[in-house]
């Protein structure tokens, strides 16, 4: 089972990119699924999660502007990413967690760059 990310680039400031996370349906079903990024020097950060409940949470810098989202078939997830800043430059990653029978499981994705710079 893999986590296959998608759709970084380099876009000018204020502009837009929508990335996607695709994996198994039956996996991201029982998972929360969550963006992550990491910025040259700095640590991962969570950038958005969305729960298999279908709650969504967003760290404080990106609220407002991004939308974490689920596809209608259960195999994706995407980041909408508007009103993109310098400071989201970074690479990006998707990560699925989740429980059974009392152990913790997470898969990663690759991750994909996204730059943002006029």
């Amino acid at each position: 089972v893999q986590l296959q990310a998608s759709g970084g680039g380099l876009v000018q400031p204020g502009g837009s990119l929508k990335l996607s996370c695709a994996g198994s349906g039956s996996i991201f079903s029982i998972s929360t699924i969550g963006w992550y990024r990491q910025a040259p020097g700095k640590q991962r950060e969570v950038v958005a999660t969305t729960t298999s409940g279908g709650s969504r949470n967003y760290a404080d810098s990106v609220t407002g502007r991004f939308t974490i989202s689920r596809d209608s078939a259960g195999n994706a997830v995407y980041l909408q990413m508007n009103s993109l800043k310098p400071e989201d430059t970074a690479v990006y990653y998707c990560n699925a967690a989740w429980v059974r029978l009392n152990k913790r499981y997470e898969l990663w994705g690759q991750g994909t760059q996204v730059t943002v710079s006029s």
